[in-house]
């Protein structure tokens, strides 16, 4: 996998590698994603998003967002991070690569504030429509009919 990762640092210099415990973490920048992204699915064989989430690191103003690809035909797993701004948490959607991605991006929507241009229909999933919030932000607090 050393020399596939290389080559990903030389179309995206700005690719930072990170080891795991189990497998390499690629972070890359919020504008670069969908590129990555294309790259590793159209042309490294990264045929499945197995999952995607979102962190809350409140006390470095950041939320991660957190990607697992797996290669079914190559047998092999990447994770790919993707730093963002916790006050306007924005990443691009992935829905065209992987429509799977719909249903999850609107979770981390819904629960964590992270908007996805792109996305073909965002808006909250589990929380009703009038709720006010992220619930699973490290700081949110449930407010109470009188009080709290």
């Amino acid at each position: 996998m050393d020399n596939f990762i290389q080559e990903l640092q030389r179309l995206f210099p700005d690719l930072e590698v990170r080891e795991g415990v189990d497998v390499p973490a690629l972070v890359v920048p919020a504008d670069q994603l969908l590129a990555l992204m294309t790259e590793l699915k159209e042309k490294r064989g990264f045929n499945f998003l197995a999952d995607l989430t979102a962190v809350d690191y409140p006390e470095d103003e950041r939320i991660e967002m957190v990607y697992h690809l797996l290669s079914v035909p190559g047998m092999a797993e990447i994770r790919v991070k993707v730093n963002l701004d916790r006050q306007h948490p924005e990443v691009p959607s992935l829905t065209a690569l992987w429509p799977a991605a719909n249903v999850q991006e609107r979770e981390a929507f819904d629960l964590m504030g992270v908007k996805f241009p792109g996305h073909p229909d965002l808006k909250r999933i589990l929380c009703p429509d009038d709720f006010v919030g992220h619930p699973l932000r490290k700081d949110f607090r449930l407010q109470t009919e009188g009080g709290e």
